[in-house]
């Protein structure tokens, strides 16, 4: 049975198409917890791992999930009505910014900066 009382059946999606889990969830956990789940149990032969929770999103239902938010506040009202129903949650990672590459953005001049184009169009011709 995939759908206990107050538990949702869970499985993470990766890029390649794998699978972490299914696993089953209170719905009081928060999304902050699954995402470290999904960080501990990353396969190690996959490249391009999260290091932190920070590098992690969770996406469910076409929305993206914020770490505050719990398990039961995510779950989808057709899960609710299906009994063996498996949650599949999309995982994308984004790993955060070294020092050194958001040193280097900050150093990029904006644009208004920038020196304007100097070109100036002449038309010679007869005027109607």
């Amino acid at each position: 049975m995939a759908e206990v009382k107050d538990h949702l059946e869970i499985k993470f999606r990766l890029n390649d198409g794998s699978d972490i889990g299914p696993k089953s969830f209170p719905d009081a956990t928060t999304v902050a917890a699954l995402k470290e789940t999904v960080v501990s149990q990353w396969p190690i032969e996959k490249e391009n791992g999260p290091k932190t929770v920070k590098d992690v999103r969770l996406i469910s239902a076409g929305r993206i999930l914020e770490n505050n938010k719990t398990v039961g506040d995510c779950r989808s009202p057709v899960c609710s009505n299906l009994s063996d129903a498996v949650t599949t949650m999309h995982v994308l990672i984004q790993p955060q910014l070294t020092e050194k590459a958001e040193k280097k953005k900050k150093k990029k001049k904006p644009k208004s900066d920038l020196k304007q184009s100097k070109c100036v169009c002449f038309c010679f011709g007869n005027r109607l």
